[in-house]
């Protein structure tokens, strides 16, 4: 990180470490673990399914998948023109005037922005769950938003 006097180097990408990691590991372990038992059903047992019944298993596993990937993919991108933060598959792009304020409670999942207009919105590319990282992280973005919100 940049010593105070220092200017911050833009484009900038926060993203959660711990996340994409426990994401890809319990979702490979899942797969993994449905290809085991699938094979391991004996030849009679398989072909008693149906395919609504192999469908839906697909779909279940295709919603996990997305569901991890929208966790995975979360940032905040920190630009000369101002923050693009990705939550799951919503982006949102705010000019560094509308950016009061970046803050991470203790306990809390991820770190929040608050807007000018009043409202708050979650920078979940900052997870609470990345400890030391995740307290950097909100540290460098208040010092953008300082610098650059003028």
């Amino acid at each position: 990180m940049p010593a105070a006097s220092e200017p911050h180097p833009l484009p900038r990408t926060f993203r959660p470490y711990g996340v994409r990691i426990a994401a890809g590991i319990f979702g490979l372990l899942l797969a993994v673990t449905a290809l085991v038992m699938w094979f391991a059903f004996p030849p009679h047992i398989r072909a008693q399914f149906t395919v609504f019944q192999i469908v839906t298993i697909l779909f279940l596993a295709l919603l996990f998948y997305g569901a991890g990937f929208a966790l995975a993919r979360s940032r905040v991108v920190a630009r000369t023109e101002g923050l693009v933060v990705v939550n799951g598959y919503l982006r949102r792009r705010y000019e560094w005037n509308e950016v009061l304020a970046v803050s991470l409670r203790p306990g809390s999942p991820w770190a929040v922005l608050d807007l000018s207009d009043g409202t708050t919105v979650p920078a979940m590319g900052i997870q609470g769950s990345d400890g030391k990282r995740a307290r950097a992280q909100v540290r460098e973005l208040r010092a953008l938003v300082d610098e650059l919100s003028g």
